[in-house]
């Protein structure tokens, strides 16, 4: 079946490679808001079905850096910049033009986008801006300065780099307090995976220290199993997990939590992933319908069910059953989104069955490795994403072979997304 499908995408990638431009019209502008995993991925496959496509790259930062990894860059398995790409190379390689500016507002009525003073015009529009983060409710962090101070380290970067500073500078009995915020959020296993490093970390180089993981969900979200074996055999003393922890405030400056039931937590480190919803240009142009948070597609085109000729991609959609939001998903959910824009160009019909997959492995130390993958249908009563059964699967326990598979996989995906 596997190898049907494969064979079916690759007639079909060639088909839209090959096919005429509908009419005689003059090759369409598409513009592409972010270039994480979905927005890149986009743009390096709409340029390779589409050779004279004009593509433009609206990303304000120099740099794509790769969320997944970014934890063993946290505890010290890493470099910031083993998980790093220029973007100068990737659009050049790839001739896109590169507007490096943040999207300030979509006008889906003039079909343009604005970066500061310019004016980006588009036929198609992809957006694909990541998350949000939402402090409301969170006293103590509602101003710029004060969430500086408390890095989430949800987007890999800089803050990165501070949660793992922070570490090596904590005293040797030090006390790391991190929060979990209320699913749905970006890469659900990934707090679990990250608590784990954390505490190998500890138990490496501070073993006096300890774990405080704050979790508002009533139990853990991704691989529930498998991470509470893993922290009970190896990490018994290190990690203390807390579910159903409301946060209500944060004092940066005394290192001091506050919770709605368990009350004050004081620690060296503070590690507070707050609550997350679509990116605010998309919600500022009204593509946000779902409850204001997330944005709503069609799964055939990820084209918004609020506007016409936009599309959503990544961790800002309304996930389907069992979709997570992940770097995996985005890189898949691209693929579709340039097919179907590239069958809309030619005049050919739009498949009427995708099928992604997604794959997620967790370091749980240095060496070892746990993975949960899936696969995903497009079922067309329901007009969703569903689940296929009996696919993907779930790692038996911990293992050195899968920590070689993950970072075989890492670089895949980096070259898929990037075309290195």
């Amino acid at each position: 079946m596997q190898r049907r499908q494969l064979l079916k995408a690759g007639a079909g990638a060639a088909a839209m490679a090959g096919a005429p431009w509908v009419g005689a019209q003059a090759p369409r502008r598409v513009v592409v808001i972010g270039g994480g995993f979905g927005g890149a991925t986009a743009a390096r496959y709409l340029r390779q079905f589409n050779p004279d496509l004009s593509i433009t790259l609206i990303e304000p930062a120099d740099t794509f850096v790769m969320c997944p990894m970014s934890n063993r860059v946290v505890h010290g398995g890493l470099q910031l910049r083993d998980i790093s790409r220029p973007y100068d190379r990737f659009v050049s390689r790839h001739g896109l033009r590169w507007v490096r500016g943040r999207a300030e507002a979509i006008d889906p009525v003039a079909r343009e986008v604005r970066v500061g003073k310019e004016r980006v015009p588009y036929d198609h529009l992809i957006v694909s801006p990541g998350v949000d983060y939402v402090y409301d409710g969170i006293e103590g962090l509602q101003t710029a300065e004060q969430q500086a101070r408390v890095p989430h380290a949800w987007k890999a970067g800089p803050q990165t780099q501070m949660l793992r500073d922070q570490l090596q500078a904590m005293p040797e009995n030090g006390v790391v307090a991190m929060t979990i915020p209320k699913v749905p959020y970006r890469c659900p296993p990934g707090p679990y995976e990250r608590a784990s490093l954390i505490a190998h970390y500890l138990q490496t180089r501070k073993p006096k220290g300890k774990l405080l993981v704050f979790d508002a969900n009533p139990e853990m979200q991704a691989k529930k199993g498998l991470f509470e074996a893993v922290w009970k055999k190896r990490y018994a003393g290190l990690i203390e997990y807390v579910p159903s922890a409301d946060l209500k405030s944060v004092d940066a400056a005394g290192g001091t939590l506050r919770f709605d039931m368990q009350g004050e937590v004081k620690a060296q480190v503070l590690n507070v992933i707050p609550p997350q919803r679509a990116g605010e240009v998309a919600r500022n142009a009204g593509l946000a319908n779902a409850g204001n948070r997330w944005c709503e597609v069609d799964f055939l085109s990820y084209e918004s069910t609020a506007v016409a000729g936009i599309h959503v991609l990544g961790d800002s959609i309304a996930a389907a059953p069992g979709m997570p939001k992940s770097g995996h998903m985005a890189n898949q959910q691209a693929k579709v989104c340039a097919g179907a824009i590239t069958a809309r160009l030619r005049g050919i019909e739009l498949p009427s069955d995708p099928i992604i997959a997604n794959t997620c492995y967790s370091f749980v130390s240095q060496t070892d490795v746990i993975h949960v993958a899936s696969v995903h249908r497009y079922d067309a009563a329901k007009k969703t994403m569903l689940p296929v059964p009996g696919a993907g699967g779930l790692s038996a326990e911990p293992s050195v072979i899968e920590g070689i598979y993950a970072m075989a996989w890492a670089t895949n995906i980096l070259n898929d997304t990037l075309g290195a």
